[in-house]
């Protein structure tokens, strides 16, 4: 299967678009601005690796996200399907909303704190994806006043959805300041197959940035703790054997045996088959 995408614009931004893809390992959310994001999982299953959450989604639920770094992933649990996934992207601009909905987003106060959501798809939710799946596959029926008419009708859908007093309320809440706690984010992703750059991407940082930050915090350089971390947890999963060693390095964020038996074995000096008959 091949990645095939197709957009609506409105005034020169991509709002609304339909992306269909094989399965990958690990895809970062890419921003052209400071725009916010809702995404429809309209085939397939997919996981999204936030700084501190981690948000399983299938056809029944859909994520609402600031403009925050975060992970689109998928797993050999996911793949077991053959047809690849597709998903319906809505894109919300904080200048756009403000002159369609005619209001002024700095006037507002925002009350709740949420960075990234998981939202169940009701059967209002799942109309509105169709009627936006015929507009982008029929863009020669959205003029602009339809894509305006979309716009407003998706923000009223939240606002009902999330239980918030008014539009103006609920916009604040999504555009304001990303609250993302750096020990929190290493601790929510620590067993995760990630690089340095990308859990330094979670944190909003620079590798280096990161890297200085991480040695102040824990007073040890990342790559030491976070392969030690991963081996203790190791240890005490090597304790049961309803386990398979092959699993466990899997499980606590290892890339390949041979690399978990390596590390594991600089550390306590005996394989981890070893260990667990010792």
């Amino acid at each position: 299967m091949e990645n095939e995408a197709k957009y609506l614009t409105y005034k020169g931004k991509i709002v609304f678009g339909k992306q269909s893809m094989p399965y990958f390992d690990r895809m970062p959310k890419e921003y052209s601005e400071n725009e916010a994001c809702f995404v429809f999982i309209n085939r397939g299953e997919l996981s999204v690796r936030a700084p501190e959450h981690y948000i399983d989604l299938n056809e029944k639920s859909g994520v609402l996200a600031k403009c925050l770094n975060y992970f689109f992933e998928t797993n050999k649990k996911h793949r077991n399907a053959s047809a690849g996934i597709e998903v319906i992207a809505i894109l919300l601009y904080p200048s756009m909303l403000e002159e369609i909905l005619d209001f002024d987003l700095s006037l507002s106060n925002h009350k709740i704190n949420y960075d990234i959501k998981q939202i169940v798809i009701n059967e209002l939710l799942e109309n509105f994806k169709r009627s936006i799946t015929l507009l982008i596959d029929n863009p020669e029926l959205a003029d602009e006043k339809i894509i305006e008419g979309k716009l407003k009708e998706f923000v009223l859908l939240m606002t009902k959805s999330q239980i918030i007093n008014d539009q103006s309320e609920f916009l604040s809440n999504l555009f304001s300041p990303i609250n993302i706690t750096f020990k929190s984010t290493v601790k929510q992703n620590l067993y995760a197959n990630l690089a340095l750059d990308e859990i330094a991407r979670l944190c909003h940082m620079s590798t280096s940035s990161f890297k200085r930050k991480f040695k102040k915090v824990y007073n040890e350089s990342p790559q030491k703790y976070i392969s030690r971390k991963k081996i203790e947890k190791a240890a005490l999963l090597l304790k049961s054997r309803e386990y398979r060693i092959s699993d466990i390095a899997y499980d606590v964020g290892f890339e390949s045996v041979a690399t978990f038996n390596r590390n594991f074995s600089n550390i306590f000096g005996k394989s981890p088959s070893e260990y667990r008959l010792s």
